[in-house]
């Protein structure tokens, strides 16, 4: 008899002291519902994410085996983002446009500094060019589609335009 009053007495001690937790329970319940929501949201999507990045790198790691890509030229430290590349194009593209006065010579070499960074976006994109297999016509008509498929993969470029020329009435 006395264990069972021993046992009724602890379990009495334990009702009693939980219960703040059972009313704070009571009285909380919806907010502590809703943080484990969100928890539970937070890591599905942290999840979600992972596996998302896994299946890129995948993606990624089989396309540079078929396409024979080196993808350790991205890790260099002094590699030249994508934005200081689109800015010397832009750079280059004014001068290329605006060539009053200035020597042949001068006029080739930002040719030659265009199409090499027109070659630096689409290593930086994954995109095939062929500007420095080509030459005349055909390389004029490659850096039109080279500029071409920058812009469709995001990288905007002005258009090139000619000077306007002043009428004379």
């Amino acid at each position: 008899m006395e264990v069972g009053r021993a046992m009724l007495l602890a379990l009495a001690f334990v009702a009693v002291a939980s219960l703040p937790v059972a009313f704070a329970l009571l009285f909380c319940a919806d907010e502590i519902i809703d943080r484990v929501a969100c928890w539970h949201a937070e890591w599905r999507e942290r999840r979600r994410e992972r596996r998302i990045v896994a299946r890129l790198d995948r993606a990624v790691e089989a396309d540079s085996l078929t396409r024979g890509l080196d993808l350790t030229e991205f890790d260099r430290a002094d590699r030249r983002s994508l934005q200081e590349i689109a800015a010397d194009l832009r750079r280059f593209g004014g001068h290329r446009v605006n060539q009053v006065g200035r020597a042949v010579i001068w006029h080739a070499a930002v040719l030659d500094a265009y199409d090499e960074h027109l070659r630096a976006a689409c290593r930086c994109l994954g995109l095939t060019e062929h500007l420095g297999e080509l030459a005349g016509v055909d390389r004029e008509i490659e850096r039109v589609r080279v500029e071409g498929a920058l812009h469709a993969a995001g990288l905007h470029l002005p258009a090139a335009r000619a000077p306007h020329r002043q009428r004379h009435h």
